[in-house]
């Protein structure tokens, strides 16, 4: 990760801790152009998303993050979350078991 996507981030969580949420988005935004591989930023940025109600964008985001990092357990809880928000039951289960098994100890995908 370049320094700028670093200070970005932090920039953006610090927004984030004293409720600027829209900064915040925009932030975490500009981090996953910089480097679109960066789990941090995708997964910050679905959860800031979904805390200011653009839930269809969140999934999108979260869908990214468990994409770059499968066997995250944060990442398809979040996304489960996401998922109920916005009214997608069986998507949000489905998540919530594949959160189950990571908290067992197990894995989603294997490695290869």
């Amino acid at each position: 990760m370049s320094s700028e996507v670093e200070e970005l981030f932090d920039d953006a969580n610090g927004d984030l801790a004293v409720g600027d949420l829209n900064s915040a988005v925009a932030k975490y935004r500009r981090c996953v152009e910089l480097d679109p591989d960066f789990f941090d930023g995708w997964h910050a940025l679905g959860m800031a998303l979904m805390k200011t109600g653009h839930l269809k964008e969140a999934i999108g985001a979260g869908l990214q993050a468990i994409t770059l990092q499968p066997n995250d357990l944060l990442a398809w809880t979040a996304l489960s979350q996401m998922y109920v928000q916005d009214g997608q039951i069986g998507e949000a289960e489905d998540a919530k078991g594949k959160a189950r098994i990571l908290s067992l100890g197990g894995k989603v995908v294997r490695d290869t």
